[in-house]
């Protein structure tokens, strides 16, 4: 494992434990294809999504802007993953 991908899975290891600030990180990651991540406009939309809901200001404004690039179905599919992985830290939190 590369350093790259060795950064890119901790920081998904602290966002799904609800750090905001890795999950907004994840969110340009993949919406760039930078930092050990391949574009991925759908993993995007879910890791700005959670990073909004835990509270990162900035989140909501990229949210939109990669969803100007998405069908519908791919941003129910983005939607649906950010919550499930919500309710996932918030039992954990409990």
């Amino acid at each position: 494992m590369n350093f790259q991908q060795a950064l890119l899975e901790r920081r998904i290891a602290e966002a799904s434990r609800g750090d905001a600030d890795a999950a907004y990180d994840l969110g340009v990651a993949f919406s760039t294809g930078t930092s050990g991540a391949t574009f991925d406009a759908i993993e995007a939309h879910k890791w700005f999504n959670l990073a909004a809901a835990c509270g990162n200001e900035d989140a909501g404004a990229a949210r939109a802007d990669v969803a100007e690039d998405m069908t519908a179905r791919e941003i129910a599919t983005a939607q649906r993953a950010a919550r499930d992985l919500l309710a996932l830290i918030r039992r954990h939190a409990a």
